[in-house]
């Protein structure tokens, strides 16, 4: 969320920033006129304040001359009432105020590249080179099945659409990568584990920004009275693990990493990536997350960015980093890189990791600060995450780019000691 004193200093700022985001920007023309009707309601109040101050001098000045005071105590009175009502309104107009807030997107830092639409997203670097095959690589939908260790079809019995069953090495290669990429952020790049809850509450949800803009995308679970939420992502729990905190200066920046399922509807994605795992209910996820000093989180967020492609590096996996562009950026992102792998059997490039820095927008919904060394007042952190990596879709892009022309996928040096295998080859199940 951003800060209201910002907004309203910089309004022309902030609705040109909504316009490179391709957001419509008459959301301000509320906000300027209800921040107008704020601001006079609280002067009308500080001006009867000043009269009720005024007339209570004049009630006990007519007392100690012995006079009538009953005029002058119904003016107190009267002025009491008008004082409560403006503030109510007050207090109801920054309720609002604080609403439009809510739904405003971040402020895109200078760097990012204006757009409207992936197309404009800009490509910084690329690693590797794709695999060459003498033959037709096949997409992992047709390999998984063939090898018999991914099972689409049961998995729709289990529970429906876009849910998958792994089979012997194919859930072997899963529990491998995971074990790899928390082993690798751990012991080289100084994370330190997370295994927090599943589920979480609204407050959570919030804090992150999935509530209230991304509810329809999010699995709802009634609990009691109160609503519970299967995670989208570990960026929820792990982030708002410091919720209503302050933390001292001399631990940011902090590292965190955890390993998760993550469950989301896809409410606005029906009809794309059908098939195969690419775009699922429910799937693995290794998240990586920073509390960042203000003056470093750039420089921390290429830390946790080149921390990602690191792992792609260790695999032998070709891939690309983009800067997304404003149009294409998350609403709480103020800067996002986008790894994409290099998936032969789909000749095209996939997002398998999205590294952002959020600022203080994340920190500001859920209260996270830090106290600066030698001074009484807080700050807000800044907040980053990114996947360390996307499980299923790195499952992807091995099966696809170490296939072999009998049908075989070779499985990388890194992950061999993980899988006690060099090979996957046809099963039955």
């Amino acid at each position: 969320m951003l800060d209201l004193n910002f907004v309203r200093e910089n309004l022309p700022l902030v609705e040109e920033k909504l316009r490179q985001r391709g957001a419509d920007p008459t959301v301000l023309k509320d906000f300027r006129e209800l921040d107008a009707e704020r601001r006079k309601a609280i002067t009308e109040a500080e001006t009867r304040k000043a009269q009720r101050n005024k007339a209570s001098e004049e009630i006990a000045k007519l007392k100690k001359d012995g006079q009538d005071a009953t005029a002058a105590m119904a003016q107190t009175k009267e002025l009491r009432e008008q004082i409560q009502a403006l503030e109510k309104t007050a207090t109801d107009l920054d309720a609002r105020l604080r609403d439009i807030l809510v739904g405003i997107p971040n402020i895109p830092h200078s760097s990012v590249p204006v757009g409207q639409s992936a197309d404009d997203n800009v490509e910084v670097r690329r690693w590797g080179t794709p695999p060459k095959f003498d033959f037709t690589p096949k997409p992992h939908w047709d390999l998984g099945p063939e090898l018999g260790i991914l099972d689409l079809e049961r998995a729709v019995k289990l529970t429906g659409a876009r849910f998958a069953v792994y089979w012997d090495l194919g859930a072997k290669l899963e529990r491998a990568l995971a074990n790899f990429m928390l082993d690798l952020h751990t012991r080289e790049h100084g994370y330190t584990e997370v295994l927090p809850p599943y589920l979480v509450n609204s407050q959570s949800m919030y804090g992150t920004g999935q509530l209230p803009k991304f509810a329809a995308d999010s699995f709802r679970v009634p609990h009691g009275e109160k609503d519970l939420w299967l995670i989208p992502t570990a960026e929820v729990p792990v982030t708002n693990l410091y919720r209503d905190e302050i933390l001292e200066q001399s631990r940011l920046p902090i590292l965190l990493t955890a390993y998760t399922p993550c469950f989301r509807s896809e409410a606005g994605s029906y009809g794309k990536d059908v098939r195969g795992i690419i775009r699922q209910h429910q799937f693995q996820k290794v998240e990586l997350v920073k509390f960042a000093h203000p003056e470093h989180s750039y420089e921390e967020h290429e830390k946790l960015t080149h921390d990602a492609e690191e792992v792609l590096q260790k695999l032998g996996l070709h891939y690309r980093v983009v800067t997304l562009c404003t149009g294409d950026m998350g609403a709480a992102s103020a800067k996002t890189y986008d790894i994409e792998v290099w998936l032969p059997g789909q000749l095209l490039f996939r997002e398998i990791s999205s590294c952002s820095n959020f600022e203080s927008y994340q920190a500001r919904r859920a209260n996270i600060r830090y106290r600066p060394e030698g001074k009484n007042k807080t700050e807000l952190v800044h907040t980053l995450n990114g996947s360390g990596l996307a499980v299923g879709r790195t499952w992807v892009a091995i099966v696809e780019n170490y296939q072999q022309a009998d049908g075989s996928v070779v499985i990388p040096e890194a992950l061999r000691p993980y899988i006690g295998a060099e090979r996957i080859t046809k099963r039955s199940f």
